[in-house]
């Protein structure tokens, strides 16, 4: 009986590895806005506490970590993680970064995903448009991509993508 259950977890743990290959996280934002815009998806900006959030573990665990959201992060997002750990270190760059979107996008709790499209404005400074925003949602992979795809119907790509210079990111 232990060698089934051992043998059932090895599985269970081989799948959810396997969900995650081929999925991009990143935690410069600069980095990412530079993908969106040339990949033409929007952002998806996911506000967590990695170490100690029970409902970003179970969000990650229920959703992030399965093979249909794989799929469709793939497709439709640049994947951007925010993290905000108790115990895991972090440079004092990422940190800052994390707070200022985080008091950009006025974040009160986690775990909290808000889509944006990154846009140039004309004197070169970047716009984050907010899309929506979702956090936590029980059913699974299947109902939170439903909702995910509803926040993103109206996202509308650039005709033709300019190039990014380094600038810091502003609320529209």
């Amino acid at each position: 009986m232990k060698k089934l259950i051992l043998i059932a977890l090895f599985f269970t743990a081989t799948i959810s590895v396997k969900a995650q290959e081929g999925l991009k996280w990143y935690d410069d934002i600069n980095q990412a806005i530079e993908v969106s815009r040339q990949e033409q998806k929007p952002l998806f900006l996911f506000f967590t506490g990695s170490d100690w959030c029970g409902w970003c573990i179970k969000l990650q665990n229920e959703v992030f970590r399965t093979p249909e959201f794989t799929a469709w992060a793939k497709d439709h997002a640049v994947l951007v993680d925010l993290d905000f750990p108790r115990r895991t270190p972090q440079s004092d760059a990422i940190k800052s970064q994390n707070n200022q979107l985080q008091q950009m996008f006025k974040v009160q709790g986690f775990p909290k995903v808000w889509f944006v499209k990154p846009q140039i404005k004309e004197d070169g400074k970047i716009n984050l448009e907010q899309l929506g925003s979702t956090g936590y949602l029980a059913g699974g992979p299947t109902t939170w991509i439903k909702s995910a795809d509803e926040i993103l119907k109206n996202y509308v790509a650039d005709p033709k993508p300019a190039p990014v210079k380094k600038a810091k990111a502003k609320k529209s």
